[in-house]
């Protein structure tokens, strides 16, 4: 019986080349990264070719990632690293590692409109005096709408108030430059976008001062102690690189797929609503 996989956005399959590469990775380049010998800077090497590939993704400096165990852990070292102890925005419809992070903060969770966009004047009128982060996902991981992420990173900043975005569904199947996004943090998953689980980045603007959550040795610029998982890393850096060089010829494929199918609902199956039809997904 042949089978059919359609559920990505839970977790993709490793990606064949990147699985490839991997395993010489493990078996050869298992020193640590943070040792001065030969087999320590080889692992140091491959960490670097990481860095430097996950940046490229998401058009950053390699020095401006920090890597971390996926997305929550991305997420929770974004919010608790600039508002802990502090007022928080964010939306009704985050993922579980923003809802329930913030949830341990003083937060202010603002609703979507029917079509399941934020309004950045709704962002607007939940800031206040003391409001440390704006937490807003750049792609829903249930209905896939895109919010303007660029817009609401103008409101936070005219406030004086850092942005962050979960961009986990987003990277590798939109555009991300977080330069022209102007986010201050943003999170992404490797086993989104076809590396292995347990490796994840965040995205952190020079400048921007994230407080730690794990203590320990000085890795990760100090931001994220523990002895880095380098073959994870490098995994996520080739499939960055990968989904980088093939993004066009895979959107346009993705979207031929799903305008399909949507068509095809809409054509056979009777009383159906699209959720969100009218907004960006």
């Amino acid at each position: 019986m042949q089978r059919f996989y359609f559920d990505h956005n839970a977790t993709t399959p490793v990606l064949h080349e990147v699985l490839e590469a991997l395993i010489p990775v493990m078996a050869e380049d298992f020193g640590n990264a943070s040792s001065i010998h030969q087999h320590g800077q080889r692992a140091r090497q491959r960490l670097d070719e990481a860095r430097a590939g996950t940046a490229a993704l998401l058009s950053s400096s390699a020095r401006e990632i920090v890597f971390t165990s996926g997305g929550t852990e991305a997420d929770n070292l974004a919010i608790f690293g600039i508002a802990r102890g502090r007022h928080v925005v964010t939306t009704a419809i985050e993922h579980p590692a923003v809802l329930n992070a913030c949830g341990q903060l003083d937060a202010t969770f603002v609703r979507p409109d029917a079509n399941g966009i934020v309004d950045p004047d709704a962002v607007r009128r939940a800031i206040r005096n003391d409001t440390a982060l704006v937490s807003v996902m750049h792609v829903n991981n249930e209905i896939g709408t895109v919010q303007p992420i660029a817009e609401l990173a103008r409101v936070a900043h005219e406030a004086g108030v850092t942005f962050h975005s979960d961009g986990v569904q987003a990277a590798g199947r939109l555009p991300v430059d977080v330069n022209a996004l102007g986010v201050d943090l943003y999170s992404i998953s490797g086993h989104k976008l076809y590396a292995p689980k347990g490796a994840g980045a965040l995205f952190v603007r020079r400048g921007v001062a994230v407080a730690p959550m794990l203590y320990g040795g000085r890795h990760e610029q100090q931001r994220r102690a523990g002895t880095e998982n380098v073959p994870g890393c490098f995994a996520l850096g080739l499939a960055c690189k990968s989904a980088l060089r093939d993004f066009g010829a895979e959107a346009a494929r993705v979207t031929a797929l799903h305008d399909r199918l949507e068509a095809g609902v809409l054509k056979y199956v009777p009383d159906v609503r699209i959720v969100s039809g009218g907004a960006p997904r």
